[in-house]
């Protein structure tokens, strides 16, 4: 900064104005025309000018003097200052892992002894891992919400640029918002996957404590968003694809920010999202809060991490109002439907992508390569669909959020304060009362197969059979009250259900319990005082289940018949199929014979030909309809290769031996059993129900057992044995259908037999 040394004498001649003019120069007090003549006069002696530097913050540049031009993600990537931490970052123990770390602590103390006294802990050691592996696995597919939600949170979880830089080979990160503030909370940039370029931006949060004050803790301020709109627009111009990370606690709520104009921010980028021409994938990969992450989650597809969570109020949030304490937040993160499975069940996201055990901060880069493979699997599918498509499924995706259908009835909640509806006693209801039911119910169904109208029947039929099945369980339970035995059923359905809901294999001593009271039960039924009641009602529910069967059978039998029908006709009115009967029709007639004996053998040929063609046609049809056909020949040929193939009887049975106890071989090995039991385990825990992932899950693990087993058995000769006892039948049945191809009772005898729960066969 530069001072002038002047007199005293120069201020006694200047005017107030000369001074306040002067101000505005940057020289406060010192007259214009003084500072004129000082500036212009070089004899006067008594002046002196004097500069000052002014001390300020070396600014850094994140380009280093020996930039690496082999780095990963290409050498743009130093332009970044997101760069590789000096310090490993330190273990954080979430409450619920305490158990894994104890175990953790055990198998290091076992290893320290053995290292120590030189002995051998090994079993120990690997007993212990083991244990660790099974509460490892047992922990993190049984999490609730709200261990969820911390997961989420983990100061280790890995960041939007961690993923990023994991993901692409180039990358170059773009700054500001162009009106004077780049966020660092909100990161974008350009990258490419497999050679597909991308505009990549999303939350960013700091990998410690110094990180997340710089990058405010990935709450994005309104410059931030703009930033984001502005990439938006850059990639639609350009037609890049966009894809979005979440992971946020929400958008910054200080005062600035809403003088900034954060909430017309947030809508300016939710308006612009809907009306971009190419396709967006929006991915949570950490916590995503309120607006602040919808502002940049306006996707075709909304993906999530298996531990993500997607909501409208953090859980303690939501705790604080509804329960006023934050101390309910476990119970609101379960009522808030947060998860990435709930949301997938309420068509809110799109798919999940899968973590290792122990959350994403367990294995980064193995979390980066999933959500990579999401990204091109998604990004293949939306790239197939036009723009007006691609709008519209956007639009569609958003508009049946929270969406129901007019006309399907749902039945009310029952209000507290009203009387329960009072249910009919069960056992009270004679064997006479209840036979007479059963036997009007019988007459009814008589009735409606008579007028060929079986809905009313069925309904009774139903509610009959439900009826009984109340009245049978009540009959067991008192005979098993008779008999002294409800405390032992009651400790034993009280294990099983603890074995179920743990997810566990039964164990076999509770297998050996239950198949002992079934036993003791079974021999003493017959002397319970309630025996006889027992019968007759068992008799009834099973006349009336016998009946319920034989009247569905008959429902498909009919539909069916019907739609056999309706393709036999369809083939039968063929234009090609009409002219050929026609045609041959007239040469029939030509010819002058009366039988198919007397007709020269170039017409039989023709006739054996068409019949042919017609079977096939007929054969196609019915399998169109999901039938298994059969065709039937005449009787003399089917003894014919049945006596033939009778002789090959001994050499299958032989094989299939050979088979099994090859399979019983291959499975007994260490490695299949392991597979084999983890295939049960995983079926056990899906249940009659399972998600996307279990179902990938098995089918993985089947598949792997399968691929296993046919390369035990194709690498012993097992397979060469198959072959050649395969090409010796089909010779035999080749030859024997050749012996018996000329004679007309073939044709005349034909049959098709379709299999399909029942035999129909139609001459």
């Amino acid at each position: 900064m530069a001072s002038i040394s002047t007199p005293p004498a120069w201020f006694s001649s200047s005017s107030a104005s000369d001074l306040l003019r002067s101000s505005s120069n940057g020289v406060s007090g010192i007259p214009l025309r003084a500072l004129g003549r000082a500036r212009f006069n070089p004899r006067r002696k008594d002046m002196s000018v004097s500069a000052k530097l002014r001390k300020g913050k070396k600014h850094e540049y994140p380009w280093p003097d020996d930039a690496d031009q082999n780095v990963k993600g290409g050498v743009l990537t130093h332009l970044s200052h997101f760069k590789p931490l000096k310090e490993k970052q330190k273990p954080v123990t979430l409450d619920f892992e305490k158990p894994l770390v104890l175990l953790e602590k055990k198998i290091i103390d076992v290893r320290k002894m053995a290292h120590e006294t030189g002995l051998d802990f090994s079993d120990q050691i690997i007993s212990l891992e083991n244990k660790y592996q099974q509460a490892l696995k047992d922990l993190y597919t049984h999490l609730t919400p709200i261990q969820r939600v911390n997961i989420a949170r983990h100061p280790n979880r890995p960041t939007f640029l961690d993923h990023v830089f994991n993901i692409t080979e180039k990358f170059v990160e773009l700054h500001g918002d162009r009106s004077g503030y780049d966020d660092p909370a909100i990161v974008t940039g350009i990258g490419t996957i497999d050679g597909r370029r991308y505009m990549f931006m999303g939350h960013q949060k700091g990998r410690n404590t110094k990180e997340n004050i710089q990058r405010n803790f990935g709450m994005p301020t309104p410059h931030g968003y703009r930033k984001a709109l502005r990439m938006m627009y850059y990639a639609d111009h350009h037609g890049f694809p966009i894809v979005t990370f979440i992971d946020t606690p929400g958008a910054f709520a200080d005062l600035k920010s809403e003088e900034l104009g954060q909430g017309e921010a947030i809508a300016h980028n939710l308006r612009t999202m809907f009306g971009l021409k190419v396709p967006i994938i929006s991915i949570v990969i950490g916590e995503g809060g309120s607006g602040g992450a919808l502002a940049i989650g306006c996707a075709n597809k909304l993906l999530m991490l298996e531990n993500a969570v997607f909501y409208v109020a953090s859980p303690e949030a939501c705790a604080a109002i509804l329960w006023k304490s934050a101390k309910a937040s476990p119970k609101a993160a379960e009522k808030l439907k947060i998860t990435a499975s709930e949301l997938c069940r309420l068509q809110i996201a799109d798919g999940i992508i899968p973590e290792p055990l122990g959350g994403a901060h367990a294995d980064p880069t193995w979390t980066s390569q999933q959500i990579k493979f999401a990204i091109n699997e998604t990004m293949d599918e939306l790239l197939m669909m036009d723009t007006e498509k691609l709008l519209k499924h956007r639009m569609l995706k958003f508009r049946k959020i929270g969406g129901f259908q007019e006309g399907i009835p749902i039945d009310p909640k029952r209000k507290v304060n009203m009387k329960k509806k009072e249910e009919p006693i069960v056992g009270k209801t004679s064997v006479q009362e209840l036979e007479s039911k059963v036997e009007k119910v019988k007459q009814q169904i008589l009735k409606a197969k008579e007028s060929s109208s079986t809905g009313h029947s069925d309904l009774d039929l139903n509610k009959m059979i439900e009826k009984l099945k109340k009245e049978v369980d009540f009959e067991f339970s008192a005979a098993v009250k008779a008999m002294g035995l409800k405390d032992r059923l009651a400790t034993l359905r009280e294990e099983f259900s603890k074995a179920k809901s743990q997810d566990q294999l039964i164990h076999p001593a509770l297998k050996e319990k239950i198949e002992k009271l079934r036993d003791e039960f079974n021999r003493g039924l017959a002397k319970a005082p309630n025996y006889e009641k027992l019968k007759n009602k068992l008799d009834m529910l099973k006349d009336l289940s016998q009946s319920k069967a034989l009247s569905v059978r008959d429902v498909k039998e009919a539909s069916l018949k019907q739609e056999i029908n309706k393709k036999f006709a369809e083939v039968l009115s063929r234009p090609d199929v009409q002219e050929k009967y026609e045609l041959l029709r007239a040469e029939i007639e030509n010819s002058g014979a009366s039988t198919y004996k007397d007709l020269d053998p170039e017409l039989q040929n023709k006739i054996d030909k068409v019949k042919k063609e017609m079977q096939g046609e007929l054969v196609n049809a019915l399998n169109s309809l999901g039938l298994d056909v059969e065709v039937l020949t005449s009787k003399a040929q089917v003894l014919s290769e049945k006596s033939s193939l009778s002789l090959f009887k001994p050499k299958i049975e032989m094989l299939n031996e050979e088979i099994n106890q090859g399979i019983e071989s291959v499975a007994s090995r260490t490695d299949l059993k392991d597979m084999i039991e983890l295939l049960k385990l995983e079926v056990a825990k899906a249940g009659k129900t399972p998600d996307a992932t279990s179902k990938n899950r098995i089918w993985s693990l089947e598949q792997q057992i399968k691929e296993k087993l046919a390369a035990a058995l194709e690498s012993s000769d097992l397979k060469k044995k198959h072959e050649k006892l395969r090409e010796e039948i089909l010779a035999t049945a080749e030859s024997g259908f050749d012996r018996t191809e000329g004679d007309s009772s073939v044709y005349g005898d034909a049959r098709i037999q379709m299999n399909s729960g029942a035999e129909h066969t139609f001459a």
